[in-house]
């Protein structure tokens, strides 16, 4: 029942090529790989460490985000005194790493996330206020989801700038361990990268170039992002440095990941899609770029090779992915470019008269 309503393009099937920004929100029904019902909660909290509890609480985080909506307001949760006191633990530990071991568009962009959104030991940030701030910074925005999302949607949300956040904390018997991706994950591993404009593009490009992809290449690109966003290092002014978000918020692992006793191989889209991706354990190799334009460029490439029979550009004014299949299709996108450039060369003009050049 719930595939028939994706039907909606004959050749690709909206399942596999949303096209508009409200689309994703068919989406968040088909998560949780089972189609999850609100109240079945065993996906989000292991059946060794469940109380009445914090199933109750999973519950209210779940029930949130299957009723959420695109263009909704991102309701506000009242944490918990013991939600509070987890995410404290979590946040005062990393804090203590980040300058040695965080990348330096991370660093940067910590402080403006105090500053705009409460990133504090004593609170946590609320998503409408993160969204908001990632809006104005990057142009992503984030929305509420109940879990784990299956590659081909997570993907194509990044394709739309959209990120897909949990609420929910961590248990509070095991706050340096999770192994689902709760709100301490997103929050400190994701976001402050999300607003970095480069780092933004290059998971939206991973995005962009899994619509209409087969299931193989789906694979291979959630890989891909795995290894880069989830667990990728970068090099700066000679030091190994982190900006994989599985790295930003797990203390153990981003300790591990950066001392003499990791596996690092330096990233190629080619063979770094077939590494096996590990939840439970630490990966067993970590993949190197010299920089996120680098690792863009790469992917780029990459993507190339994926077989579909069409071309994708996202129109920011519409937020809306356009297929570029034919030359009237192509024609739009190249009088888009022609009216920047042609900004692009005038402003270039005025400089070159005001320096005298």
């Amino acid at each position: 029942g719930l595939y028939e309503h994706l039907d909606l393009d004959e050749h690709l099937g909206l399942y596999e090529h949303p096209d508009l920004f409200e689309h994703l929100d068919l989406y968040e029904h088909l998560d949780l790989d089972e189609h999850l019902d609100p109240h079945e909660l065993q996906v989000l909290v292991p059946t060794n460490e469940s109380t009445s509890t914090f199933s109750q609480i999973s519950k209210n985080f779940v029930e949130v985000a299957m009723n959420y909506k695109f263009g909704q307001p991102i309701p506000r949760i009242d944490y918990t005194p013991e939600e509070v006191r987890t995410w404290a633990v979590v946040f005062r530990e990393l804090t203590k790493l980040y300058p040695t071991h965080a990348c330096r568009e991370y660093l940067k962009n910590l402080p403006l996330l105090t500053k705009h959104c409460g990133y504090r030991e004593d609170n946590i940030p609320q998503l409408e206020d993160v969204s908001m701030f990632l809006r104005e910074r990057s142009g992503f925005s984030v929305r509420p989801v109940a879990g784990y999302l299956s590659p081909r949607d997570f993907l194509a949300g990044l394709a739309f700038r959209v990120f897909n956040c949990t609420q929910y904390v961590r248990h509070s018997t095991d706050p340096l361990y999770t192994p689902e991706p709760d709100t301490c994950h997103e929050l400190l591993g994701h976001v402050p990268l999300l607003a970095d404009p480069k780092f933004a593009q290059f998971s939206q490009e991973i995005g962009l170039a899994s619509l209409g992809a087969s299931d193989e290449d789906v694979q291979k690109l959630a890989t891909c992002y795995f290894f880069t966003i989830e667990f990728g290092l970068c090099k700066q002014d000679g030091q190994l440095r982190a900006y994989g978000a599985g790295l930003l918020s797990s203390i153990g692992e981003l300790r591990h990941a950066l001392s003499d006793q990791a596996c690092v191989k330096m990233f190629d889209p080619r063979t770094t899609c077939n590494q096996e991706c590990l939840i439970t354990t630490f990966q067993d190799v970590y993949f190197v770029s010299e920089s996120f334009e680098e690792a863009k460029e790469k992917m780029r490439e990459f993507a190339k090779t994926i077989k579909r029979p069409f071309s994708v550009y996202y129109n920011p004014y519409t937020q809306s992915v356009d297929l570029l299949k034919d030359t009237r299709s192509i024609e739009d996108v190249v009088q888009d470019l022609r009216s920047d450039l042609t900004t692009i060369c005038d402003a270039l003009g005025k400089m070159n008269t005001y320096m005298g050049i």
